[in-house]
């Protein structure tokens, strides 16, 4: 008997529809591949995946409590990573392998839901989780509490300056070559930047370490810190752009110099793609998903400061500089669907990573607001709506760059392999 339902043809659209979406979501690789590093070994990953199992079971000492739940949780989360290799998509890089940027969705969304849960426990409970996590958070303060900001700020001399260019000023320039790098585009990069030391002088009757004396804010911060980061970054990216990508396989390389200069490169970029993110013709739906890429760029980096604040641990510790390390590199992949979502009119839908980089944004501020009610009950609304105010005005000036500049920046393509 036939089926009721039948079997549909895929239009011209859909299938051109499914096979954008593909592209940003489960990027393949070019048959020029090492064929053992890029055919299923299922069946060798669960028996070495059950054997370990068996490994840790019956050969470890389980007598202390503690260790126990250590040793537990590594392995729930080292074989979660397992399955994540196995099941979850490629993303749009395949670069240096898909497998990494597996581990890396399995890791955001292990990330996600250690959010969800949380959110639902009450105070007690999450500083018993994380005195648990580190027993010398017991006794963490709060750098507001300890140090004073923006304190005779009309002193200024040469010893003051030059004790402000710590390892924290080499990241802030570090991270905004990075940042370049991910954006590539000056327009959206300065305006970024600048609203950002807007965001600090709005939030900075929340947050007192926003409160920067004007020389450090806009000599050392946006001109010097932001500016050379911003501009390292697109210098690299203009070499990148110049650059002739032909890839050859390392089977058909036969020199062992060869070999390893070609096992080097695999972590570089395939490819290098003309994009812009606004255009003379970008419709009012384009120009407002510039707006929403800005406002959450802004909100992923004020929930790095709530967070430290409200959960008192410093910019120094693991869970600090270990979520800025993640948060950098899921935005890599993020900024690439988003992109697209942005500017491809046949991509209808946005990549997973993507959606679950939205949603930890959004958790990790919902986690603020409620475990820092106290501190949010200060809140100035007027502040707030200026704030949103600016950011809306300079979406104006971001699009500057992209459309009266003759040079068009680039976003990373993801094409070729091994």
């Amino acid at each position: 008997m036939a089926s009721a339902f039948g079997s549909r043809t895929l239009s011209k659209d859909d299938v051109n529809y499914r096979m954008h979406f593909r592209t940003i979501n489960e990027q393949q690789v070019e048959d020029i591949t090492i064929d053992f590093f890029y055919k299923p070994h299922t069946i060798t990953l669960l028996t070495c995946t059950v054997l370990s199992l068996m490994y840790f079971a019956f050969t470890r000492d389980d007598g202390n409590p503690d260790n126990n739940l250590w040793v537990g949780l590594i392995l729930v989360i080292s074989f979660f990573l397992v399955i994540s290799v196995l099941a979850f998509p490629n993303g749009p890089f395949t670069r240096p392998h898909p497998a990494i940027w597996r581990i890396v969705f399995g890791l955001s969304v292990l990330y996600f839901l250690f959010l969800v849960f949380i959110i639902f426990l009450n105070w007690e409970q999450v500083k018993s989780l994380m005195f648990w996590l580190d027993p010398n958070l017991r006794y963490a303060k709060r750098e507001a509490d300890v140090m004073e900001y923006a304190v005779n700020c009309h002193v200024i001399t040469w010893e003051r300056i030059l004790s402000h260019f710590d390892i924290f000023a080499f990241s802030h320039f570090w991270g905004w070559g990075m940042k370049a790098l991910l954006i590539r585009s000056y327009g959206l990069c300065w305006t970024i930047s600048i609203t950002w030391e807007l965001t600090e002088l709005f939030f900075m009757h929340l947050l007192p370490n926003f409160a920067e004396c004007w020389w450090d804010q806009v000599i050392l911060d946006i001109l010097l810190c932001n500016g050379g980061g911003i501009w390292l970054g697109m210098t690299v990216c203009r070499f990148l752009e110049m650059r002739t990508y032909h890839w050859a396989s390392i089977k058909d390389i036969h020199s062992t110099t060869g070999k390893i200069k070609r096992a080097a490169l695999q972590f570089t970029p395939a490819s290098w793609t003309y994009v812009r993110w606004l255009d003379p013709k970008s419709s009012l739906q384009r120009v407002t998903g510039v707006y929403l890429f800005m406002i959450i760029w802004q909100l992923t980096e004020l929930n790095t400061f709530f967070l430290k604040h409200i959960f008192v641990f410093p910019a120094c510790h693991a869970l600090s500089w270990c979520r800025i390390l993640f948060i950098g590199i899921i935005t890599a992949p993020t900024v690439r669907q988003y992109y697209a979502y942005l500017t491809d009119t046949q991509c209808k839908r946005v990549g997973t990573q993507c959606w679950v980089f939205g949603a930890i944004a959004f958790l990790e501020a919902l986690a603020c607001v409620k475990f820092g009610q106290d501190l949010f009950s200060k809140t100035q609304v007027l502040y707030v709506f200026l704030w949103l105010v600016c950011l809306v005005s300079s979406c104006g000036f971001s699009s500057l760059e992209d459309v009266n500049s003759v040079e068009n920046h680039s976003l990373l393509s993801t094409e070729g392999l091994l």
